[in-house]
């Protein structure tokens, strides 16, 4: 009869899981906690091409979430050794189902029904999302034997933390532009709690990737094809961006981001970046700065556009002073 193992938390499996488990408590969220209907007035006063730009960008993020936490994440969990891994990554997996969700929660906001059935069409429709999807999932899908090669589970890993590092930001790059001159800013703020899970989802997940990689027998030939994965990528990622932005004149600056969040994943993995990257729209990272709210992205998840979850409602007595207190 086989014997089954409980995770045992009391002895560390390693020298990071027990952190990104804390980590992950500690950025813990949910979309319903957060007011997007506070942006509709910015959203009224912006032009229809930006208007669509945004909404094409959050439809994009969407279906690579829904591709994460569906396929990605659970097939990933299958065939990692560590309990404790399994269990940070099992988190994860949740977030990035609460990731593709609160994109509805914004869309609720800002669009009509009609709308946003057209949006998830055009999601369906085009190609260059759905060869980024399709890339990535095929990966994935090496993963439905019972028995894998180490290099199918680094190659795996790497083209999730592609996924997570780099694929996601040309989407991320709209709202955070938005917000970095004071429009949406209640949308972004859970888009920055979406850019704070994936920063260390991307970062987890390349370690895993490094530890299947030192035991390798061939990583030259990983560290190639991976390195081809990437160019691939890259070079659809050009082109989703000018179907994005080209209307409203931000291909330049959303390509200089995409390529340096595809040297972050790259250094995620523990490779050489590969892109030369000449300077980030400082609007955007005006849109990630946190210095007016009320959480940074590695300690507190709590925000200006946080709903109450305590209400306690005033009563006439509340506003009958003692008068003994005065005397």
């Amino acid at each position: 009869m086989k014997q089954y193992t409980a995770v045992n938390w009391n002895t560390p499996d390693n020298d990071y899981a027990g952190l990104f488990w804390e980590q992950n408590i500690r950025q813990f969220w949910v979309d319903t906690e957060y007011i997007p209907s506070k942006d509709i007035d910015s959203w009224k006063s912006l032009e229809p091409g930006i208007q669509d730009a945004y909404k094409h960008a959050l439809g994009g993020l969407t279906l690579l979430d829904t591709l994460q936490s569906h396929t990605g994440m659970p097939k990933i969990i299958d065939h990692i050794d560590s309990l404790q891994n399994k269990a940070v990554l099992s988190f994860m997996c949740m977030m990035e189902a609460i990731h593709a969700k609160s994109y509805s929660t914004i869309f609720t906001t800002v669009c009509s029904t009609p709308e946003i059935n057209d949006l998830f069409t055009w999601v369906q429709e085009n190609k260059r999302l759905q060869f980024k999807a399709a890339t990535i999932d095929k990966y994935y899908r090496a993963l439905d034997k019972s028995q894998i090669t180490d290099h199918e589970l680094f190659m795996s890993l790497a083209a999730s933390v592609l996924l997570e590092s780099f694929l996601f930001y040309s989407g991320f790059f709209m709202p955070l532009w938005l917000c970095g001159q004071g429009q949406m800013v209640a949308s972004a703020d859970i888009i920055k709690k979406i850019v704070a899970d994936e920063s260390i989802h991307g970062v987890f997940v390349g370690l895993l990737a490094q530890d299947v990689y030192k035991r390798l027998d061939d990583k030259e030939a990983a560290k190639r094809e991976m390195n081809e994965l990437m160019h691939v990528l890259y070079e659809n990622e050009l082109k989703y961006t000018d179907e994005v932005y080209t209307d409203i004149g931000l291909t330049a600056e959303v390509k200089e981001y995409v390529r340096y969040n595809a040297n972050k994943a790259l250094m995620n993995l523990g490779f050489d970046e590969m892109f030369e990257v000449k300077e980030i729209n400082p609007i955007v990272l005006n849109g990630l700065n946190v210095d007016t709210t009320q959480h940074d992205f590695f300690s507190k998840k709590s925000t200006n556009y946080e709903k109450a979850t305590e209400i306690v409602h005033l009563r006439d007595e509340d506003f009958q002073l003692a008068v003994e207190n005065y005397i």
